[in-house]
């Protein structure tokens, strides 16, 4: 069970809390009572999990983009956080091909202003920065990447998020380094998880949201890769270690100041054309086809999380069937009418119920 102790009150910032994983963050932490506030573009699709499940109305949301330095200065200096989430990005593959420059400036820059203005504060005693498993030197090999293996980036979007891993290396040692951890008493973390799915999730050019898409409106599902093989991680586990991590960081200082890999087992490490026939018979109907992909993507990916399960003692706990299952659950909840705030928080509660269950996880 998560330690509601730590998080009761605790003032903890968000940026990009209106985005996916932001929005189920950001619900996890009021439901631990938290005092959350959030800072993030409007949310950048229609519909949205921040709004379908009415995120903004358990947390002071402030709409503001993360490149302009000043206005994220402005909003830190006043919110003094304990505890800093940084997940604001410029998230997609393909998008990163049509802007480079923009998923650079949000992704690098973004990062850099976040920091430069933590710096301006003395609240702050633990930041998790959110990168990706594709922040690193892609070799389309068959076991999984560990902290320690070289980052690189093919496409801008990777490349920019093993930027922002050397961007909070540099301010981690430059300005909240170990030898003055007396001083500033703030530790910085980067993590890095895999292909993160779960319900209300719209980003476009994503497998889910699109498979959802086709076969909500009865069309065929379009797949550019069928045999590409990712390491699909239901939302809340992966979220569960940065919440770990954090409590870490303002226990045990900068022990845990380092990048940590969050991904599932081999077992969720399952092809494209695996998963959207599960979805297909989870939904009931439904079929595919193969398109020729435009651009280049990775084929075989996959994170080694061995450090997180040994110092963290974290280690996923749903299977990838149930997640996918509890995906389109999840939608037709949505198409219902269902109120989603309370949908949400049920799902949350039901995690957290599993992790009190399973022996050996802590938190």
């Amino acid at each position: 069970m998560i330690d509601t102790s730590f998080w009761a009150g605790k003032r903890v910032l968000l940026t990009g809390h209106t985005g996916f994983k932001g929005s189920w963050l950001s619900l996890w932490l009021q439901q631990l009572g938290a005092d959350v506030y959030g800072y993030a573009l409007a949310p950048q699709t229609e519909p949205a999990l921040f709004t379908s499940a009415d995120v903004a109305r358990g947390m002071h949301s402030q709409i503001g983009d993360i490149c302009d330095l000043q206005a994220l200065q402005s909003f830190v200096c006043a919110v003094k956080p304990d505890v800093v989430f940084h997940l604001a990005a410029e998230p997609l593959v393909r998008a990163s091909y049509l802007d480079p420059l923009k998923t650079f400036q949000v992704n690098v820059m973004g990062t850099a202003n976040l920091l430069q203005a933590i710096r301006q504060v003395d609240s702050v005693r633990a930041v998790v920065v959110v990168t990706t498993d594709k922040v690193y030197q892609n070799k389309e090999w068959h076991w999984g990447y560990r902290e320690i293996d070289p980052l690189g980036g093919y496409d801008p979007y990777s490349s920019s998020k093993a930027c922002a891993e050397l961007v909070t290396a540099s301010f981690r040692s430059s300005f909240f380094n170990a030898v003055d951890y007396t001083k500033h008493r703030c530790a910085i973390a980067t993590v890095r998880a895999g292909n993160v799915i779960g319900g209300g999730d719209y980003a476009p050019d994503r497998l889910i949201p699109d498979v959802l898409t086709a076969l909500q409106h009865g069309q065929e599902i379009v797949l550019r890769n069928p045999s590409a093989t990712r390491p699909w991680q239901y939302v809340l586990e992966p979220l569960h270690g940065y919440l770990v991590l954090a409590e870490h960081l303002v226990k045990d200082g900068i022990k845990y100041a380092d990048a940590w890999n969050f991904g599932p087992d081999d077992h969720s490490s399952q092809p494209v054309q695996w998963v959207v026939e599960q979805l297909i018979q989870a939904w009931g109907a439904g079929g595919w086809r193969s398109e020729a992909q435009q651009c280049h993507e990775t084929t075989l990916l996959s994170v080694d999380s061995t450090k997180a399960r040994r110092q963290l003692n974290w280690r996923t706990l749903c299977s990838l069937q149930s997640t996918l299952s509890g995906i389109v659950q999840w939608q037709h909840a949505f198409l219902r009418g269902e109120a989603m705030y309370n949908y949400c928080r049920a799902e949350i509660q039901h995690y957290q119920t599993l992790l009190t269950n399973e022996p050996g996880v802590t938190s």
